[in-house]
C-alpha cells in the first residue's frame, strides 16, 4: 500500500518532469485518436438530446423525459463492471469499432422510424436502453485505449486532453441537436448522428495499429471480475473522487430535463431556447476544456472546489430574473463541469494501475452517468412538484452539499494517514 500511495502522490502532485499539454498532439495516432473522441462523443450526445426531446413531444411530460435520461445511463450500473473487464482483456480498438457499427445501426433506425411519424414513446425508451448498454462497453474502451495511442511518456496531458475533448463534445452534441431539430426535426438530429458514426469509424480504422503500444496483459481467472471493486475500495481517497462524481452528476447533470423545462415553462422560446441554452453552454464549455487541458493537476481539493462552484453556478441560475443573464451564468456552468469532470477523471485514471485500468473506469463512468440517470428522474421529478426554478435550485443545493461533505471526508482520511506516518527518532 505504501509504493501504491507514492505512485498515486506522484501522478496527481508531480508535474516538474511532465511533458507539455500539447506534446501528445505531435503523435498522428492521437490526432485521429482526438478527433474520433470528439466527433464520437458529439454524435452520442445529439442522439441523446434527439431522444429526450421527442419523448417530450410525445408526451408532454418533463417526468417522461426523465424516464429517457435514466433509460440511456441506468445500464451503465449493471453492464459498467463486466465492460471493465472486457475491456482490459481484449484489443480495446475492436471493442470501440463494433460499438459504434451498433451505434449507428440505432440512429439510423430512430431516423426512419421518426421520419415517419409513427413512432412511439415506447421505441424511443428501448433506444435509449440499447444506447446505454453500447455506451457503458464503449466509453471505457475509449478512456483506457489512450494509453496504448501515446505510452507512458506523453500519458497525463494525453488523458488531461482526451477528457477534456470527451466532455467538450458532451456539450457540443446537444447544442448542435437543438439547431438541427430546429431546422429540421428530430429525425434529422438521429441521420445526422448515424452519419457522425461513419466518420468515426474511418477515424478508428485510420488509426495505425503498428504504431501502438501494447497494452499490459490481464491474467484470466476467477476473481477478475471483482477486482476493480478490490482495488478502489482499498483506496479512499479515489473512492472519495469516484463517489463526489456520482452526487454531481446526480444533482449536476441534469441538462436535458431541467433546460427544455426552462425554454418551455420558463422563458417560452420553444426548441429555439432550448438549443441556444445548450449552444451557450457548450461555449462555457470550451473554455473549461482549455482550462482543465492546461492545468497539469487540479490537485483534489481543487476538484472539490470546482464541484462545490458547479452547484453554485447551478443555484444562481435558477434564480436570475432575465433571459440574458440566466444565458450568462449557462456560460458559468457548462466552463464549471468541464473543470470538474475532466480533473476528476484524469485524477481517477492516473492513479489506476494500468493493468486495472480498464476496470476502474468501468466503475468511475457508471456512477457518474448512473448518477447522471438518477439526476434526470429526480430533476423532472423536482420540476413538477416544486416548479422549474426551485427545482433546480434544490438541485444546485445539493451539489454545493455533496462537494462539502466529500472535501470534509478526503479531509479526515488525509489527516488520518498523516497521523500514522512514522515520526523520525529524535538521538
Amino acid at each position: 500500500m505504501s509504493s501504491d500511495r507514492q505512485r498515486s502522490e506522484q501522478s496527481v502532485h508531480s508535474s516538474q518532469n511532465q511533458p507539455r499539454w500539447y506534446q501528445p498532439l505531435k503523435q498522428r495516432n492521437y490526432r485521429l485518436f482526438l478527433a474520433m473522441v470528439f466527433t464520437g462523443s458529439v454524435g452520442v450526445w445529439m442522439q441523446r438530446l434527439a431522444q429526450d426531446w421527442l419523448v417530450l413531444q410525445l408526451t408532454g411530460s418533463p417526468a417522461a423525459v426523465g424516464v429517457a435520461v435514466a433509460l440511456q445511463f441506468l445500464p451503465m450500473l449493471v453492464v459498467g463492471p463486466l465492460s471493465g473487464l472486457l475491456v482490459d482483456m481484449f484489443p480495446k480498438r475492436r471493442i470501440m469499432l463494433i460499438c459504434q457499427a451498433v451505434i449507428a445501426v440505432l440512429a439510423l433506425g430512430l431516423a426512419a422510424w421518426a421520419a415517419s411519424g409513427t413512432i412511439t414513446v415506447w421505441a424511443v425508451y428501448a433506444s435509449c436502453a440499447a444506447l446505454g448498454v453500447t455506451s457503458a462497453i464503449n466509453q471505457p474502451a475509449i478512456q483506457v485505449f489512450v494509453n496504448e495511442v501515446v505510452g507512458d511518456t506523453n500519458l497525463r496531458p494525453a488523458i488531461g486532453l482526451n477528457n477534456a475533448i470527451g466532455q467538450l463534445g458532451a456539450m457540443a452534441g446537444p447544442a448542435l441537436a437543438g439547431v438541427v431539430i430546429a431546422q429540421a426535426g428530430s429525425a434529422a438530429a438521429f441521420a445526422a448522428n448515424s452519419l457522425l458514426c461513419l466518420l468515426v469509424l474511418g477515424l478508428i480504422a485510420a488509426i495505425r495499429p503498428a504504431e501502438l503500444h501494447p497494452s499490459v496483459p490481464v491474467v484470466r481467472g476467477r476473481g477478475q471480475l471483482l477486482a476493480g471493486f478490490r482495488y478502489v475500495r482499498e483506496r479512499p481517497q479515489m473512492l472519495l473522487v469516484i463517489a463526489l462524481a456520482g452526487l454531481l452528476g446526480m444533482f449536476g447533470m441534469n441538462g436535458p430535463v431541467v433546460l427544455a423545462a426552462f425554454a418551455e415553462r420558463v422563458w417560452h422560446n420553444g426548441v429555439e431556447g432550448f438549443g441556444l441554452f445548450n449552444t451557450v453552454s457548450a461555449v462555457g464549455a470550451l473554455a473549461g476544456a482549455l482550462l482543465a487541458a492546461r492545468l497539469r493537476s487540479l490537485g483534489r481539493k481543487g476538484i472539490v472546489a470546482a464541484a462545490g462552484l458547479f452547484g453554485l453556478s447551478q443555484l444562481v441560475a435558477a434564480l436570475m430574473p432575465n433571459l440574458i443573464l440566466f444565458t450568462v451564468m449557462l456560460v458559468v456552468v457548462g466552463l464549471m463541469t468541464l473543470l470538474f469532470l475532466t480533473s476528476a477523471a484524469t485524477v481517477v485514471q492516473l492513479d489506476a494501475g494500468p493493468e486495472i485500468r480498464g476496470r476502474v473506469m468501468a466503475l468511475y463512468l457508471p456512477l457518474l452517468l448512473g448518477g447522471h440517470a438518477l439526476g434526470g428522474l429526480l430533476a423532472g421529478w423536482l420540476t413538477e412538484q416544486l416548479g422549474v426554478r426551485l427545482g433546480l435550485v434544490a438541485t444546485g443545493a445539493g451539489g454545493m452539499l455533496s462537494a462539502a461533505v466529500i472535501g470534509l471526508l478526503l479531509w479526515l482520511n488525509s489527516r488520518s494517514h498523516g497521523s500514522q506516518r512514522p515520526r523520525p527518532q529524535s538521538l
